[in-house]
């Protein structure tokens, strides 16, 4: 009898093993860029030394993208779901990884935990800027179209804005100053919005982010709800040119 107690007391600790690509961080790729812009957004470290377990989560309530990163990843890990807690908020899926190397490699490319209100914007390869941002707006920024009715009472889409969000001043700061090297962006703001800090695109550098964040990258390897929001856009205006033209034809 005490062995089986000591048995089950042990698994409960030391858990199961899961499989899981541990050298993901180490070399830099579109796919890495990706995920390591959604953990700077909605990701999370955890340093569990009564567990003896250092451990990554990410969570979303777009199952597709935590699928997406599952797999990258090459992760056997179970994805759980979260209730909704009030009215308003939504099911949610977490996947959450116990790996020291993973963990340590996340530390070295600028992420640690509780990083929310102090991380800094990471030093990365230029050439994958595109999906590092890509990865952080699917996880923490939106796009939104202003529509209003002209005076023959038809809906018309007046400006698109696109606003990344962030609880780190610091982070947004370097966000800007990389967008703005690589786009030769226009207008754009920082602003203290309800309990963090929002970075916010005019339509003309939306535009151009669209074209940086979608120009090179490969069908499913982004969030299409938030890309279909800029081409509900493109379909409406008249501001299509043949880039925009052939990212929406390849990647839809």
């Amino acid at each position: 009898g005490f062995a089986v107690i000591y048995i089950t007391t042990y698994n409960l600790f030391v858990g199961i093993k899961y499989a899981v690509n541990a050298n993901f961080f180490k070399k830099w790729s579109q796919a890495m860029a990706y995920v390591l812009g959604y953990l700077y957004a909605d990701g999370s470290l955890e340093d569990a030394s009564y567990l003896r377990g250092k451990y990554i989560r990410v969570t979303s309530i777009d199952k597709s993208t935590i699928e997406k990163i599952k797999s990258a990843l090459s992760s056997g890990h179970v994805i759980t779901i979260r209730q909704p807690r009030t009215p308003n908020s939504k099911i949610s899926y977490s996947l959450r990884i116990g790996d020291h190397n993973l963990y340590e490699d996340l530390i070295k490319l600028g992420l640690y935990p509780n990083k929310s209100l102090t991380v800094k914007f990471p030093k990365l390869p230029k050439k994958y800027l595109n999906d590092f941002v890509r990865g952080y707006f699917d996880g923490d920024g939106c796009v939104y179209l202003w529509r209003t009715k002209n005076i023959k009472g038809s809906l018309i889409i007046r400006k698109l804005s696109t606003i990344f969000t962030s609880g780190s001043k610091k982070f947004l700061i370097g966000l800007l100053k990389h967008l703005g090297s690589a786009l030769d962006l226009d207008r754009q703001k920082i602003y203290t919005s309800h309990r963090s800090m929002q970075l916010s695109l005019s339509t003309s550098d939306s535009i151009k982010l669209f074209k940086f964040m979608y120009g090179k990258t490969q069908p499913e390897s982004f969030l299409k709800r938030k890309f279909n929001i800029y081409v509900d856009y493109f379909k409406l205006k008249d501001r299509v040119d043949k880039k925009i033209l052939n990212i929406i034809q390849y990647l839809n």
